[in-house]
């Protein structure tokens, strides 16, 4: 049960990596003037690290728990 767990955190992980990269590289590949550019870069950092924040942190069962 514990490795169906870690295969899910893993396989979430590398979902949500390359959902961010292909955001990245949507917002770049984008025609834009430069300052429109830095405000979706910047606001799409700011959702990021917001939903981030409100992901609650897992404790690692392997260290000793």
């Amino acid at each position: 049960m514990n490795d169906d767990r870690g295969y899910l955190g893993t396989s979430l992980l590398i979902f949500l990596a390359g959902a961010a990269v292909g955001a990245a590289v949507a917002a770049l590949t984008t025609p834009k003037a430069g300052p429109d550019l830095r405000g979706d870069l910047k606001g799409l950092g700011n959702r990021i690290k917001d939903r981030f924040a409100s992901v609650p942190p897992q404790e690692d069962e392997r260290m000793g728990a």
